[in-house]
């Protein structure tokens, strides 16, 4: 146990100095964080809407933050490049996160235009039944971008590294509510990059 939550302090740590320098993405993350706490509790109630909840407001925030602010030259702070930390990414590198988004944008066209999913679904009887089907939709992708990318790590790392990374995936949004708190703040007083005085030099934590 004491090996695992090392291993998940260090792939939390990585994450942090590596992938969020921008203090819009830091904040963007903040209402990812929250919102998807939201979504967790309303997976008990509703999954359907926590999943529209959780993709439509928690991951869309979550990824503009990395697609659009985040810097992606030089990264002085860990003296690596961008292409560097892309190839050495544990979880969703860019690539991948593309490949994934584009699933999600496509759920609800196809839904749209085969409301059965040639004929594996019962078709939604009005509107209301068609968001239902999307979240539906929407949380099985989740759940699968999950298990998908942790078996996939069995392979290319270890048995840990993948059960590690998915404990990471689930404990995201309340570690990241914490951690990015002040990222707003920040952000009114006209920081947009955080100077990472905590992580320099630094190669593990």
């Amino acid at each position: 146990m004491k090996n695992f939550l090392q291993a998940l302090a260090t792939q939390r740590w990585d994450d942090h100095r590596y992938y969020h320098h921008s203090r819009i993405n830091q904040a963007l993350h903040f209402v990812s964080a929250l919102s998807f706490l939201a979504a967790y509790a309303l997976l008990f109630v509703d999954p359907a809407s926590a999943a529209l909840l959780a993709w439509g407001v928690s991951m869309t925030t979550r990824q503009a933050g990395h697609f659009f602010f985040e810097p992606r030259g030089w990264d002085d702070v860990n003296l690596a490049t961008h292409e560097h930390k892309e190839a050495i990414k544990v979880g969703y590198n860019l690539r991948r996160k593309v490949v994934l988004m584009t699933a999600w944008a496509l759920a609800p066209v196809l839904l749209w235009g085969s409301p059965s999913v040639f004929g594996l679904i019962a078709p939604a009887p009005d509107f209301s039944g068609y968001l239902h089907n999307v979240g539906m939709a929407w949380l099985a992708l989740g759940v699968g971008g999950l298990l998908f990318r942790t078996v996939h790590l069995f392979f290319l790392r270890d048995l840990q590294t993948g059960l590690v990374w998915a404990t990471k995936i689930v404990t995201d949004p309340f570690h990241d509510a914490w951690l990015y708190r002040r990222a707003p703040g920040h952000l009114l007083r006209g920081e947009l990059i955080d100077p990472m005085h905590h992580a320099r030099g630094a190669s593990g934590g």
